[in-house]
C-alpha cells in the first residue's frame, strides 16, 4: 500500500509564502517523477510543477520565478517553496507521483489535498 500525504497549506496574504511538503511512503521500490496539481472552484486541476529523480524540472508559465519544486529522495518527498503568492494562487494543491511499488507495478498515485488560500 503506497500512500503520499500533503502538508504545509493554509491562508496567508498576498506577497506571502508557503511551503507545501508531500511525503510517499509504503512498499516503494522507486519513484520516477513528483509534481503538483492544483483545483479552484469551478476549475480543471492543472499542472503547477513536476520534478524527475535527476531532478529535471517543469512549471505552469503562471507560476515561473514563483514556486521552487524540490525533492528529497532519501525521503521520498517533495516540496513546493511558493513565494510572491496572489489570489489567484488560491486552490487545493494535489501532490502527484509515479511510483514502482514492491509488486513491481507502476502507477500513479495522488495525495488528498491541502488548501491554500491567499487573501488580497
Amino acid at each position: 500500500q503506497v500512500q503520499l500525504v500533503e502538508s504545509g497549506g493554509g491562508l496567508v496574504q498576498t506577497g506571502g509564502s508557503l511551503r507545501l511538503s508531500c511525503a510517499a511512503s509504503g512498499n516503494i521500490v522507486s519513484i520516477n517523477y513528483m509534481g503538483w496539481f492544483r483545483q479552484a472552484p469551478g476549475k480543471q486541476r492543472e499542472l503547477v510543477a513536476t520534478i524527475t529523480s535527476g531532478g529535471s524540472t517543469n512549471y505552469a508559465d503562471s507560476v515561473k520565478g514563483r514556486f521552487t519544486i524540490s525533492r528529497d529522495n532519501a525521503k521520498n518527498t517533495v516540496y513546493l517553496q511558493m513565494n510572491s503568492l496572489k489570489p489567484e494562487d488560491t486552490a487545493v494543491y494535489y501532490c502527484n507521483a509515479e511510483i514502482l511499488g514492491s509488486s513491481r507495478i507502476r502507477m500513479y498515485y495522488w495525495g488528498q489535498g491541502t488548501q491554500v488560500t491567499v487573501s488580497s
